[in-house]
């Protein structure tokens, strides 16, 4: 635990790096256009209990895992941003399964620690390309919900973004109390 804590508070973050393609603003609305390039993410998922539920046990067991909880009592810094796989219904209430994920540092792509946590996996995601949407403060279930019908409405019903999954991203580690920096991603439809 103090591992985690030392790493959030003093560790290095290493921000995941894109390429801009657009910054756009609609009704008032700025937004960009990123693309990610794949690379490999610790990720753990939750079926059962609401966003606000399980978010901070599982943001805590991957922040544990890069800070040194793993086979080889590694501390890889921290990396930015979280992600958190939501799965919205149609009334734009999220469903009870999530999925949280932490982009592996660079130092460690080729070969990431492994989990002492069995619920936590590595996994290689591919490149991908997203709207995105920042906003500050401390963000929940309703913030992001909030932000995502924003960002849907800004887009407009036309775009090309898959609907049944959005990202909630957070830039922050959970003790820093002001200047926060969230992101709502929607994964751009590949022509």
């Amino acid at each position: 635990m103090f591992g985690m804590i030392k790493n959030s508070l003093f560790g290095n973050t290493e921000e995941t790096e894109y390429k801009l393609l657009s910054t756009e603003t609609k009704d008032g609305v700025s937004f960009e256009v990123r693309r990610y390039d794949a690379a490999k993410y610790a990720v753990v998922s939750s079926e059962g209990r609401s966003f606000d539920q399980a978010t901070g046990e599982l943001v805590r067991k991957l922040l544990m895992y890069i800070g040194g909880s793993n086979e080889q009592g590694e501390a890889m810094g921290t990396a930015a941003p979280l992600i958190i796989t939501v799965y919205p219904r149609n009334d734009g209430v999220l469903s009870r399964r999530l999925v949280v994920g932490i982009r592996v540092p660079t130092a460690y792509q080729q070969s990431p620690p492994t989990p002492s946590d069995s619920a936590i996996r590595i996994e290689e995601r591919p490149g991908m390309t997203v709207y995105t949407l920042q906003f500050g403060g401390f963000a929940a279930e309703s913030e992001f919900r909030a932000e995502a019908l924003r960002l849907t409405r800004t887009l407009g019903e036309s775009a090309p973004f898959q609907r049944k999954q959005y990202f909630c991203c957070s830039f922050d580690p959970p003790l820093k109390p002001y200047g926060r920096r969230n992101e709502v991603w929607f994964l751009q439809e590949e022509p």
